[in-house]
């Protein structure tokens, strides 16, 4: 030090005496003399003052250097708040980009194979970037990357900063990538060092963690959510059953008591006149007894119809495939009939196949329009009971009309058994009507679905 210092003074005087061009007197170089000695001396008295100004830099740079572990503890503390998870990536990357000295700071979120820049300091606008399954599996082992490492296997990320100081490092949780940390410095700036890549490295891995730990409770908010749906959905539809049932056990009280109970009685009352004219007058209380007949033939009709309409005998004795032929006979329109089932269910089970197909006949002659023509099908897989009426007819916008009481009905038969109902229908298309019920417990629990 001291050596430059001598030869730094000497360059001076040299420079002097070319520019006095002679040779300096004997009073000039006395004066030569006391400057070259005056210049050495304050360079060297100087020395300590620059030691201290270089101390007081260092302490500076250094506690800009402490700030990342500051960062790592606040931002750790921050991730079991309440913090929205979009608020805390945008406070990593301004805190980042702070404590690191960075030129910019990003941060890039997703999953399976495409990932979008979310937050950027200085903000640079959306952007997306495609990962295939060997990039991603790569990126999964959580180390911190660099532009060597970009250009193969990232090169989308490099282009747009070349010549520059780049890293980049995964946030991996549970086995999975959710995001990327992108830190970036200008080419002529200081290169990260091993504690920089740590501390990324460590944000990186807890931000991962945090926000996989986002997307766990949205996917249990989410399937909460439905079950809350589907319970209140349930408990309609029961309500509606057992208003429905209460409604049908009214009519039936009524079609009774005004219909084949009223023709008993007068039965009953004829049977009491016939026997007193037999007495009186034999040829009339014949007469009487010859219009019993028919009285009784009526009764029993109108208490098979009634019957027919709670269970029908002809699906209690032979099964759906003929209780469907029956029906698809007496329906108004042209109805074929495919029934495909191997062997007997359920009393309940049948009966709702069987009613909602019915009343999807009926629909089907109310608003397909004149000459349609319908198909009912009936199938059976191993786990599930499915039908579909399906007519060529006017057909109508799904969406446009809200169910009417039949096609309520009929979704609530099957959602007590577990069963779905889904329509597809357009303008000039037809309609399709399919319903699915299970027959496994397995099915019953949700763990399949029909095809």
């Amino acid at each position: 030090m001291l050596a430059g210092i001598v030869g730094v003074v000497l360059v001076v005087e040299l420079l002097a005496l070319l520019a006095l061009g002679r040779l300096p007197r004997a009073e000039e170089r006395t004066v030569l003399v006391a400057a070259t000695l005056a210049g050495i001396i304050g360079a060297l008295a100087a020395q300590p003052a620059r030691r201290r100004a270089e101390r007081v830099a260092r302490r500076l740079v250094e506690t800009e250097r402490e700030a990342p572990r500051e960062l790592l503890d606040a931002l750790g503390s921050r991730l079991t708040g309440p913090m929205p998870i979009d608020e805390l990536l945008l406070e990593l990357a301004e805190s980042l980009r702070r404590s690191l000295l960075l030129e910019a700071a990003e941060v890039w979120t997703g999953s399976e194979g495409s990932f979008e820049r979310v937050v950027s300091d200085p903000e640079r606008g959306p952007a997306r970037i495609a990962l295939s399954m060997q990039e991603e599996a790569v990126l999964t082992r959580g180390d911190v990357y660099g532009p060597d490492w970009l250009a193969v296997w990232l090169p989308a990320l490099q282009t747009e900063r070349t010549g520059h100081e780049v890293r980049l490092a995964p946030m991996v949780s549970g086995g999975q990538l959710h995001g990327l940390i992108v830190a970036e410095r200008p080419g002529g700036a200081a290169r990260f060092d091993e504690r920089d890549e740590r501390v990324l490295l460590e944000l990186a891995r807890q931000v991962g963690f945090a926000i996989h730990n986002a997307r766990l409770a949205a996917r249990l908010q989410a399937s909460l959510d439905q079950v809350r749906r589907h319970s209140e959905e349930l408990s309609a539809s029961r309500a509606r059953v057992v208003s429905a049932g209460d409604a049908e056990r009214r009519r039936i009280e009524r079609d009774l008591h005004d219909g084949a109970q009223q023709r008993l009685v007068a039965l009953i009352a004829n049977l009491r006149l016939a026997r007193e004219l037999a007495r009186s007058d034999p040829s009339e209380g014949f007469a009487v007894l010859e219009g019993l007949g028919t009285m009784g033939q009526e009764a029993l009709a109108e208490l098979r119809e009634l019957a027919q309409g709670i269970y029908p005998p002809l699906l209690a004795d032979r099964g759906l495939a003929d209780a469907l032929a029956a029906a698809a006979l007496r329906a108004p329109l042209d109805a074929r009939v495919d029934v495909r089932v191997s062997e007997r269910h359920p009393a309940d089970v049948e009966a709702t196949v069987y009613f909602c197909c019915l009343e999807a006949l009926q629909n089907v002659s109310k608003h397909a329009g004149a000459g349609a023509t319908t198909t009912v099908r009936v199938l059976q897989t191993d786990e599930w009971l499915q039908f579909e009426i399906a007519d060529d007819g006017v057909g109508f916008e799904p969406g446009a009309h809200a169910f009417g009481a039949g096609l309520t009905n009929m979704a609530d038969r099957l959602g007590a058994l577990g069963g779905t109902l889904t329509i597809d229908s357009a303008p000039d298309r037809g309609t399709q009507l399919a319903g699915a019920i299970p027959l496994t417990v397995r099915a019953r629990t949700g763990t399949s679905a029909p095809p």
